[in-house]
Order: structure tokens, then C-alpha cells, then sequence
């Protein structure tokens, strides 16, 4: 049982003075401090709805804003944890609460009186702000908030009503068991190797950090996880094909039917889908894909349907060859007739060596994490004019760093935001990269201007002894991705909490500044600069970078159809999640390769049960903002290959800063775009970009 006699006094959850006091932070001060944030809350809740004053911002946002605020911010903090430094203890805390915060989010979702009292004053002209730019944001803040209303089941009433609150509770639990069954069978599979033999083929530090795994865990010779670091070496380079296959059946059959049956993800995944079909029925659409898409750029799933199949054709005939090239190669070179699923990564790895004369591991030797964190800091300082140092503040791992975005004032550095960044694979810390935001940018009721914080995180290889952690390009395009997101969250400029910097942004227009970033990471200069050999610290060379250019398309074809795959996949799965109708998923997704797909994963492939972007994530019929989005940011990345400056241009910088970065979610995404390129969107720079702008015949 957690303990709550607890000191409030003394409870780092409740300090809001400055930044979160990781160095205090203990399991059991969540109970305690989430209870009496809940009251503060639900305290504010009933004085802003008892209100019969005519209602205005001060009197009814404001005081709601700084009491939800703080509950936010402290749960926010817990849940960084809960997946970055996970334990037992934190895992119970956390989900303790769990319930309790959603029932309040649930509950203020479906305040009628609140929902009335926003209508009037969104109706009234009392309410507006002498600066017209506060006075935008906040009408655009009312207008989400009125959605956020009727999305949350305000205009439900009675027995529906209350079966609404119920789902919203139940979701929550079931994204988070999710979460936990895909960590816990990420972690509880050690693929062991006794013999030197076995490990033909794989780098030495791949081999140090599995020697140095096994140690760990008291046994002989070398362990390898399923932890991204391990698993993906392995799968590129062993040379060994029943390591391989090993690696493989334990990976692609995590938290499934195949495995633990309390780690399966299966019956999860049915609840969930029968969940949303029934919220989605509740709030008066036909399936959940129609909810899901209310608050995004999207019109309809048979748009986004008709878009991802458009960008399978289009892909299609470059897929084909690029499978057709493995299959060749891996008969003539690797004695490979037939090519299963397991050799696909190591064949695809071998012909890219073949062709272009290097390996990813050996262009993983240049990038150093620290020296790349600084040449990332470099292309951000002279693109958006900021300053960017070391600061202090408590972390939770040794590994994490903090960092400050500064811009010149006219007394001296002002500062714009602040970071964390915590760059390694731990078993304590769930698999992917991603942002998150720590803190809002906030103009404060009292005139106080808050600054942003944001959590960066990322599951690169950790350093081995006193070697510092190396980074594959992919690593490196990774990094750059989060960090768009950081940006976004980071340089707004808006001083509404509900749309400042991520917040407000259409959910398929949130990928526009982070797929925009990955674009630096091939260009000569940027590279250069942020790259330094492990051991001779020479940068890499013009002849290796210009051989990585000339592979930067290799299998785009059949990487557009495994995204369009996943994307179609949700969208087409949550287009038939309906309250009366429950998909098989098993044979959604094969119908879903039968039509995209060339390459088909054996029937074992339990792909779905850790595809936690739309399981536990907020993807859900959302998977292809990937894509949409990417046809935005390789327009927006057009106007910098224009500049006469070259790409890493402050001047074209300067209006994508003003155009899209600052602006947030003050307007919708299209008028931003608009107002940086001048037009709408075209999608002839991303197939540019790609290597599918011409016949693959005739680019063969």
C-alpha cells in the first residue's frame, strides 16, 4: 500500500516555482499530491459554474486555467516518468491515480454549465483583449474549447451520459496496460549466444554491450534485447540466419497470443476498438474514424483513404523494383533462394554496402552523441536567430542533460524555453523517441510570462565504458525529427496556454516542423560540422557523405508502402469501429496487404499488438498525419533548397519561424502554410525528395 501520510508541504508535485523537482521526487507522494490538486480543481470548477456574472475571460478562464494548470503539470510529470524511469512502485502510484485524473478530464469534458457559460461568452464582446493578437488567440482557444465540449459528451444526458464517463475511464486503463505489456516483453526476452562464431558479422560495440548485458544477468558469453540498439544490429549485419530468425520470431510476437498470455495485447486491443465504436455512436458518428478526424485537417476517412492509396500507386512500382534487387542480390551474393522475413534487413543492408561502398555501422563511427546534440544546436541558433546553452536543473538518470533557448534582449539574453534531453535506451524507459511538453508557455492571470519546458527523449545506444554513445544516421535523422517537435513547443510566441507553441495544432499538421528538421540532416555542411570519428575525431568525409546522399532513396518505395501499410491499416480499421460492428483485425490487416503491400510478413507477425502509436498513443485513426504531414514539411523544406543563401538560411528561417513555428495553434495549420509558401500544398517536392518523381524504369 503507498503511503499518504505524506507532508504536502514538502511534496516536490506541488512545487510550481520553477522546474520539477526530480532530485524530491518519490512514488509515493503521488497519491497525496494528485488528491489535493483534484480538490483545488474541482473547487475552481464549482466557482467558475456557480458564477452568475456575466461571463469573461478573467472570471472564467483565467481562474480555470491556473487551477487545471497545475494538475497538468504535476501529472505530466508523473507520466514522464512512468515512462522513462519505470519501477513497480511508480507503476502502482501511477495507475492508482489514473482513474481519479481521468474521471476529472471526463468530468470538466462534460460540464453543461461550464459548456453554457463558454457559449455566452464566446457570443458576448466583453471578452475581448486590448492587444488584437491576445484577442485572436484566446477566440481561437474558445473555439477548440467548444469542440473539446461536444467532443467530450456535454450535449449527452442521462444513462448516456454516465456510460461516457465509463468508456473514457476504461480507455485510459486499457492505453496504459498496453504500454506496459509492450515494455515488459520488450524486456523479458534475452536471445543468449555462447560462441564467438555466432556473432559473424556484427560490430564491436554491439557485441561489448551484449557481453556487458549478459554479465548483468549472470550468465555466459552475450544477451541480446529486443531493445532497438540490440535487436536492429542484429537483424543488419549477423550473418548468422538462425540468430537472426531468433531475434526475429521473439520481436514480431511481443505482448501477442504467442507469447505470456498476461502480456497478450489481443483482448486489449478488441476492448479498445468496441470502447471507441461505442463513443464514437454516442457523440452521433457513424464510426470512430469520423470522431478521431473532427478536430484534424482531414475531411472525411474517405479522404485520407483515397490519399494513402494514391501514394501506394504512386510508390508501388519503385517498391517492386527495390524487392526485386534484394531477391536478385540475395541469390547471387548470399546464397539466399529464398528470402524470408529474417533476411530481409541483412540482404537490403549487404546490397546498399555493395552498391554504395559503406555500412550504416561504419558511418555510425562519426556520429558521436554530444558532438551531434551540438551540431543540431548549431543549425536551430543560426535558422531562428536563439542561443541555445547548458543549465542546470534535477533530472531523473545521470544520461539526461538540460538546456536553455535564449534570445537578445534589449537589456541583455531573454529567455525563450528550456529542455530536457535524455538520448539513451534504458529497460526502465519505453522503446521510440518522442517530445513532450513539461510546461506550457503561459501569459499568467497575475501578468507573469511562463516560459516552455520540454522532455526530448530518444533510445540511441548508450556509451560503452568510456566511449561515447554512437548514433546511426537514422539515430541522427531521429533526433533532428523530436526536435522539430521541440521547436514547435519551444519558439511560439502565443501567450494562450490552449494554443501556444503544439497545443491547438491539427493533429495531422504536428509532423510539419519535425519531418521539416530531418531534411538538415543531408546537407553537407550540417554534417561536417557534427561529425567527428570515435577515435581519430576527424569529420566524416565528402566521398562517404556523397555515397549517403546517392543511397538517401534506397527502398524509399518499399519504406512509402510500409508507412501507407500502418496508415491504411488504422485508417480503414477505425472506419469500421462501430458500435454495431467489431473488426477482425487479423484479417483487416491482411486485406490491407493483399491490396499495398509487397513485401507480406509470415502469419506469426503479431505487428499489431505493439503498435502502441494508435493503441496507446493519440494515433488512433490519426497513423497517416505521418504522411500528410510530410507532403507539408518537404514543401516547406523547397523554400529553403531556393534560398540564395543555401538551405541553412536565416532569412527564410526568420518567416518559418514567424509563419509556422511562433504561430502554434492560433490559426488553423493550412493558413499558416499558406502565409509561408504563398499557395496551398503540392505534393511534388516530397516525391522529389523520395526518388518518385519520374517512371522507375527510367530512374533504374
Amino acid at each position: 500500500m503507498l503511503d499518504n501520510a505524506i507532508n504536502l508541504d514538502s511534496n516536490a508535485l506541488l512545487d510550481f516555482t520553477g522546474l520539477p523537482q526530480f532530485d524530491q521526487f518519490r512514488p509515493e507522494l503521488v497519491g497525496p499530491a494528485i488528491e489535493q490538486l483534484l480538490q483545488g480543481a474541482r473547487e475552481a470548477v464549482e466557482r467558475a459554474q456557480n458564477d452568475t456574472t456575466e461571463p469573461r475571460w478573467e472570471t472564467l478562464v483565467a481562474p480555470l486555467e491556473t487551477a487545471t494548470e497545475r494538475l497538468a503539470r504535476a501529472w505530466n510529470m508523473v507520466g514522464h516518468l512512468n515512462h522513462v524511469d519505470d519501477s513497480p512502485s511508480l507503476r502502482e502510484a501511477y495507475n492508482a491515480a489514473l482513474p481519479k485524473v481521468t474521471e476529472f478530464w471526463t468530468e470538466l469534458g462534460q460540464n453543461r454549465q461550464l459548456y453554457s457559460r463558454t457559449k455566452a461568452l464566446a457570443a458576448s464582446a466583453g471578452w475581448a483583449h486590448s492587444d488584437a493578437d491576445i484577442a485572436r488567440e484566446r477566440q481561437r482557444a474558445v473555439e477548440h474549447s467548444l469542440r473539446a465540449f461536444r467532443l467530450g459528451g456535454a450535449e449527452l444526458e442521462g444513462a448516456q451520459r454516465t456510460r461516457f464517463a465509463s468508456i473514457a475511464e476504461r480507455l485510459a486503463e486499457l492505453s496504459q496496460k498496453f504500454s506496459e505489456n509492450v515494455l515488459d516483453a520488450t524486456n523479458a526476452e534475452l536471445i543468449f549466444v555462447q560462441t564467438q562464431a555466432e556473432l559473424d558479422g556484427l560490430p564491436t560495440d554491439v557485441c561489448d554491450e551484449a557481453r556487458a548485458e549478459a554479465e548483468k544477468a549472470g550468465k555466459p558469453g552475450w544477451a541480446f534485447s529486443l531493445r532497438m540498439p540490440s535487436y536492429l544490429p542484429v537483424m543488419q549485419y549477423a550473418k548468422n540466419r538462425a540468430l537472426r530468425e531468433r531475434m526475429y520470431r521473439a520481436y514480431v510476437t511481443r505482448a501477442s497470443d504467442l507469447g505470456s498470455a498476461e502480456k497478450n495485447n489481443a483482448p486489449l486491443i478488441a476492448e479498445i476498438l468496441a470502447l471507441r465504436g461505442e463513443e464514437a455512436a454516442l457523440l452521433g458518428f457513424d464510426n470512430y474514424a469520423q470522431l478521431s478526424l473532427e478536430p484534424k485537417m482531414a475531411e472525411s476517412p474517405e479522404q485520407v483513404i483515397t490519399f494513402l492509396r494514391d501514394m501506394a500507386r504512386r510508390a508501388r512500382p519503385f517498391a517492386e523494383r527495390d524487392l526485386a534487387d534484394i531477391r536478385e542480390f540475395a541469390q547471387r551474393e548470399l546464397a539466399l533462394p529464398a528470402l524470408e522475413a529474417w533476411d530481409i534487413a541483412f540482404a537490403s543492408e549487404r546490397l546498399k554496402e555493395s552498391r554504395y561502398s559503406f555500412s550504416d555501422q561504419e558511418v555510425k563511427r562519426y556520429f558521436q552523441a554530444p558532438r551531434v546534440l551540438e551540431g543540431l544546436f548549431g543549425v536551430i541558433q543560426r535558422l531562428f536567430g536563439v542561443t541555445i546553452r547548458r543549465d542546470e536543473a534535477p533530472v531523473w538518470h545521470p544520461d539526461v542533460s538540460f538546456w536553455r533557448v535564449e534570445r537578445a534582449g534589449s537589456t541583455g539574453p531573454d529567455l525563450v524555453g528550456q529542455f530536457y534531453v535524455d538520448l539513451y535506451a534504458r529497460s526502465t524507459k519505453r522503446g521510440g523517441a518522442w517530445m513532450d511538453n513539461a510546461r506550457n508557455r503561459w501569459l499568467r492571470p497575475e501578468g507573469q510570462l511562463q516560459t516552455p519546458v520540454a522532455y526530448l527523449n530518444c533510445n540511441g545506444q548508450p556509451p560503452v565504458g568510456d566511449r561515447p554513445g554512437l548514433m546511426t544516421h537514422d539515430d541522427v535523422i531521429t533526433l533532428f525529427h523530436e526536435f522539430g517537435h521541440g521547436l514547435h513547443h519551444l519558439l511560439t510566441r502565443v501567450s494562450t496556454s490552449d494554443v501556444a507553441g503544439i497545443n491547438g495544432v491539427e493533429w495531422d499538421a504536428v509532423e510539419l516542423p519535425s519531418q521539416f528538421m530531418e531534411n538538415f540532416c543531408w546537407e553537407w555542411d550540417v554534417v561536417r560540422a557534427m561529425s567527428a570519428e570515435v577515435d581519430s575525431g576527424e569529420p566524416l568525409p565528402k566521398a562517404l557523405f556523397d555515397r549517403m546522399v546517392a543511397a538517401k532513396n534506397y527502398q524509399a518505395g518499399l519504406q512509402t508502402l510500409r508507412q501507407v501499410e500502418f496508415s491504411l491499416f488504422d485508417m480503414r480499421l477505425h472506419a469500421a469501429t462501430s458500435q454495431s460492428q467489431a473488426p477482425d483485425v487479423r484479417a483487416l490487416i491482411q486485406s490491407v496487404r493483399d491490396e499495398v503491400a509487397v513485401i507480406v510478413p509470415p502469419a506469426f507477425n503479431r505487428f499489431e499488438n505493439t503498435f502502441a502509436h494508435i493503441f496507446a498513443g493519440g494515433y488512433a485513426a490519426g497513423y497517416y498525419s505521418y504522411k500528410w504531414a510530410e507532403v507539408l514539411s518537404a514543401d516547406c523544406f523547397a523554400a529553403f533548397e531556393e534560398a540564395a543563401q543555401g538551405p541553412v538560411d536565416s532569412f527564410v528561417g526568420k518567416r518559418f519561424l514567424d509563419e509556422i513555428l511562433s504561430v502554434g495553434g492560433s490559426r488553423p495549420a493550412i493558413e499558416s502554410f499558406r502565409s509561408f509558401r504563398g499557395r496551398d500544398p503540392s505534393i511534388d517536392a516530397l516525391l522529389r525528395h523520395q526518388g518518385m518523381a519520374e517512371d522507375p524504369a527510367l530512374a533504374a
